[in-house]
């Protein structure tokens, strides 16, 4: 019972943020001109991840994601970017988990200097995880930082993105089968978005998205992991001309859809 009150009270919470997010009268900034994209894009992802439990709840894994678009009425087709992250776990109890890890995230760009290309994550978690005879249902709080190590006018971006990352997410168990059907929802919160960034005058949530898939174990200690993925992604790009000091804003808005398997090996 503690666990039902305590995810039903995270469903309140992330409702009335949205509320108050998209309830705020209009943006209090000024731009000298304005404009909107919208982007359509299918992805392939191919991906690896190893793990490492011992008896004391103690988890170490590392995880390689290529990603590819495949169809972008942007950009075009072309390989887009390789995140390889290495993650350390810690429960304490069966109800409650803890992991931080670091991201290299490696971005493709035509003509692009290398420090344009690179992208540093570090993150932490906490998850409460609920097990019934045919399901497990989590939630899980992530706080990410994104590090650039490019030049950057800091009224336009930050050079260390701080966000919120809210996820549940429910696995079920199927009697007799190898088969492990899964589903999620994510929401991302910018933290410290530049002033002029700012949506309404205030942070903004930047991303939505869900996953859908099933695992499936072909043997006692390696799986394959088939899934699809919805993202609703927005960003606000900030250029502010040094000769007249003129504010211009380019709003990003993404629809993507994913299809990708990885194989995990858990020993």
């Amino acid at each position: 019972m503690l666990f039902d009150r305590f995810f039903e009270k995270f469903i309140i919470a992330q409702c009335a943020v949205l509320c108050l997010m998209f309830s705020i009268p209009a943006n209090a900034w000024e731009y000298s001109s304005q404009s909107s994209t919208y982007t359509h894009s299918m992805q392939i992802r191919v991906g690896a991840a190893f793990h490492k439990k011992w008896n004391n709840g103690i988890h170490l894994s590392l995880d390689e994601d290529l990603r590819s678009d495949v169809y972008n009425t942007t950009d075009g087709p072309s390989f887009r970017t390789s995140h390889t992250t290495l993650t350390f776990a810690y429960s304490p109890i069966e109800y409650v988990k803890f992991d931080a890890g670091y991201t290299l995230k490696i971005t493709n760009k035509k003509n692009a200097l290398p420090d344009k290309l690179l992208r540093h994550r570090v993150f932490m978690s906490v998850s409460g995880i609920y097990r019934t005879t045919y399901a497990k249902l989590s939630l899980r709080e992530r706080f990410l930082m994104e590090a650039r190590t490019d030049s950057i006018n800091p009224l336009e971006k930050n050079r260390y993105n701080w966000q919120l990352r809210s996820r549940i997410s429910s696995e079920f168990y199927v009697p007799g089968k190898s088969v492990k059907p899964y589903i999620w929802c994510e929401l991302i919160n910018t933290l410290n978005a530049p002033e002029y960034q700012q949506r309404n005058s205030r942070q903004f949530i930047s991303q939505v998205r869900t996953q859908a898939g099933v695992k499936w174990r072909i043997t006692r200690l390696s799986s394959l992991n088939f899934y699809y993925r919805f993202t609703y992604s927005y960003e606000r790009n900030i250029n502010i001309t040094k000769k007249k000091g003129l504010i211009e804003l380019e709003e990003e808005t993404l629809f993507q859809h994913a299809f990708g398997v990885a194989y995990d090996l858990n020993w």
